[in-house]
C-alpha cells in the first residue's frame, strides 16, 4: 500500500464568521493573549496570532463574510467549539483572569486532546463561539 502523503502535525488556522469584528477581536487580544497579526480591511479579515497557529476573524459584512451566507446566530453556528493548549499553565491564574475581565468559564473537567487528557474549561467569546482552553496531561 503507498504511504499516505499527508502527514498532519497541527492547527494552522481557523476561521471564523463575526458581526463585530472589533468587538470580537478585542476578546482575542485583551482577554485571551492573542496578538493582531494581519488585517486586510479590504477583505474584512482580522488575522490573529495564537502561539503557533492563527485566528482568522472575517465579518460577515465583508466580501469574504458576505460569501458564506447568513451570519451565525441562536439557530445555527459555523462552529462546534475549538480549543486552544496552555503552557505553562496555572488554573487558579486563568480562572481569576477570565473573571476579571468579565467572563464567566464553565467548570474545569478531564478531556481528552491532542496531547491527552488534561484540564479544561470552556467559555464563550462575545458572539457565542465556544472556546475550550485545555493545560497539559497531568496538571
Amino acid at each position: 500500500m503507498k504511504a499516505n502523503p499527508i502527514n498532519i502535525r497541527a492547527i494552522d488556522h481557523i476561521v471564523l464568521r463575526v458581526r463585530d469584528v472589533e468587538r470580537v477581536a478585542a476578546f482575542y487580544t485583551g482577554v485571551l493573549g492573542c496578538r493582531v497579526e494581519k488585517v486586510q480591511e479590504k477583505l474584512g479579515l482580522y488575522q490573529l496570532r495564537a502561539g503557533d497557529s492563527l485566528i482568522d476573524l472575517v465579518s460577515v459584512e465583508g466580501p469574504l463574510g458576505r460569501e458564506g451566507g447568513a451570519a451565525p446566530g441562536e439557530e445555527g453556528h459555523n462552529l462546534a467549539h475549538f480549543c486552544l493548549s496552555l503552557l505553562p499553565f496555572d488554573r487558579e491564574a486563568v480562572l481569576e483572569h477570565l473573571r476579571e475581565a468579565g467572563h464567566e468559564p464553565g467548570d474545569w473537567a478531564q478531556r481528552y486532546g491532542a496531547e491527552g487528557s488534561g484540564p479544561s474549561i470552556y467559555l464563550e467569546d462575545p458572539e457565542g463561539n465556544t472556546v475550550e482552553l485545555k493545560g497539559p496531561p497531568f496538571a
